[in-house]
C-alpha cells in the first residue's frame, strides 16, 4: 500500500522535524528528494556514528530518499531548485528563520510558478510574532511550552529523553501534507502548510495546561509515576525489578484491592474511595501497595495483575525492545541498505498488512547526478558544477 506513489517531495531538510515528515511520505511510496549542502549534508549526520559509523538520528528518519547536494546561495543552484520545484508537488523546508523567504523560496512565489504545489514550513515558533527569529531546538521549545515545568521528580525538572518537540511538529507537517494534498484533489490547488515545533508541543499539552486552568495549581512533577492519577506507576518487586501498573476506574481499584493486596477493606475506605481521594492521601496508599510488591517477585506480581486484569508492564531496557516479542510477532523489523550496510528499520505505524517499504538511507550527493539529469542537464555540466562546488 503506497498511496502517494508519483507524488514527488523536495525537501530543504535537516536535523528531525522536517526529515521525520518527509520519511512518512516516502513510506507512503512518495518519491523524496533531500536538498543537502555540498561536502557537508545534513548536520545530522554528524551528530553521532553509532549505527555501523553513521548517526542514529539521521539513519532514523531518512531511509527511502534521495540525495541531492546542492549550494542553494549560489545563483545555479537556486535556479536548478526552482526548476525541480516546478515540477513537485509537495515542498518542505525547516531552514532557520526567514531563510527560505530570503532565498525566494516563500509560498506565494513558489505557487506562482507552480500552483498544485504544497508548501510547507516548518519553524521553531512561527511568524510573525515576537519569537519568530528565535533558533529553536527541541529542549528549547520543551522549555517554552512547559513540558519541562511538569516533567522529572519533585526536586529536578527533566527534559523528554526523545526530541518529542521535533517529532510532534513532524507529525503535524506530516498529516496537514495529506490533508493539502486531498483538498488539492478536489481543487487543484496547492496549500500552504505552516508549523511550529511550540504549537505542535502546546497542542500536546492539553492537559496539564487544562489542569492549571484559570490560575489553578499545575499538576505536580511525579517521576516515573502519573501526576494525578494514583496507583499509576513503578513499584519495585522483592527481586528488584520494577513494574508499572494503572488503576483506571473504581471497578479496577476494588479488585485490585481484593485480589492482589488482599485488603478487601481498602475499597471502602473513604480516603481512597476515588482517584481524587486515592491520589490527595497517596503517601499512605502507596506505602500499603509498596509493601506487598516486596513480598512478591515481578513475576508472580505480573501474573497476579493479569489475572485481574490489571494494566501492567515490563520496564525495559532498549536492548529489550529490540528483542521485544510483540514487535517479532507482528513482523515490524525489516532491514534497510545503508551507506555502511544493512540495519534494522521499523514498518510504519498503521499499515500492518502491507509490504513496507524499506527503501536505502542515501549518502550524501548520491542521487545528485541522476536528479540533475532529468531536469536536462548534461553529463559534462553536472561535471562542472561538481568541480565548482555548486553540488
Amino acid at each position: 500500500m503506497q498511496p502517494l506513489r508519483g507524488t514527488t517531495v523536495v525537501s530543504l531538510e535537516q536535523a528531525i522535524a522536517a526529515p521525520y515528515a518527509s520519511r512518512h511520505l516516502a513510506d507512503l511510496g512518495a518519491r523524496v528528494i533531500k536538498v543537502e549542502r555540498p561536502g557537508v549534508g545534513d548536520f545530522a549526520r554528524g551528530y553521532d556514528a553509532r549505527v555501523n559509523g553513521m548517526s542514529s538520528h539521521f539513519v532514523w528518519v531518512n531511509r527511502s530518499k534521495e540525495s541531492l547536494s546542492l549550494d542553494i546561495k549560489d545563483p545555479r543552484g537556486i535556479a536548478l531548485l526552482r526548476k525541480l520545484l516546478a515540477r513537485a508537488d509537495v515542498f518542505i523546508q525547516n531552514l532557520a528563520p526567514g531563510a527560505a523567504a530570503r532565498a525566494g523560496l516563500g509560498a506565494a512565489e513558489l505557487q506562482a510558478a507552480n500552483p498544485g504545489l504544497v508548501v510547507c514550513d516548518i519553524s521553531g515558533y512561527g511568524a510573525p510574532g515576537p519569537y519568530e527569529s528565535m533558533k529553536a531546538y527541541d529542549l528549547m521549545v520543551q522549555s517554552e511550552a512547559g513540558l519541562l515545568s511538569i516533567t522529572g521528580s519533585a526536586e529536578d525538572m527533566a527534559k523528554v529523553g526523545i526530541s518529542v518537540s521535533d517529532i510532534a511538529a513532524g507529525m503535524y507537517a506530516y498529516s496537514s501534507i495529506l490533508a493539502a494534498l486531498l483538498e488539492r484533489g478536489r481543487t487543484g490547488i496547492g496549500g500552504h502548510v505552516d508549523v511550529s515545533m511550540l504549537e505542535a508541543t502546546v497542542e500536546w499539552m492539553g492537559f496539564p495546561l487544562y489542569y492549571a486552568y484559570d490560575g489553578g495549581p499545575p499538576p505536580p512533577r511525579a517521576g516515573a509515576a502519573h501526576a494525578t492519577i494514583y496507583p499509576y506507576g513503578p513499584f519495585t518487586a522483592c527481586d528488584g525489578k520494577v513494574v508499572m501498573m494503572s488503576i483506571q476506574n473504581e471497578r479496577e481499584w476494588r479488585a485490585f484491592c481484593e485480589r492482589f493486596l488482599d485488603r478487601p477493606e481498602l475499597a471502602d475506605d473513604p480516603a481512597y474511595a476515588t482517584n481524587a481521594d486515592r491520589n490527595a492521601n497517596r503517601d499512605a496508599l502507596g506505602a500499603v501497595i509498596a509493601a506487598r510488591f516486596a513480598e512478591l517477585p515481578s513475576e508472580d506480581a505480573a501474573a497476579l495483575l493479569a489475572a485481574i486484569p490489571v494494566a501492567h508492564a515490563r520496564v525495559n531496557t532498549l536492548a529489550e525492545v529490540w528483542r521485544h516479542p510483540q514487535l517479532a510477532a507482528r513482523g515490524r523489523w525489516h532491514d534497510v541498505d545503508t551507506p555502511t550496510g544493512r540495519v534494522p528499520s521499523l514498518a510504519l505505524p498503521g499499515l500492518p498488512g502491507a509490504e513496507p517499504r524499506m527503501d536505502p538511507v542515501p549518502g550524501l550527493g548520491e542521487h545528485t547526478r541522476a536528479v540533475l539529469t532529468e531536469l536536462g542537464l548534461s553529463a559534462a555540466e553536472v561535471d562542472g558544477l561538481q568541480d565548482e562546488g555548486v553540488v
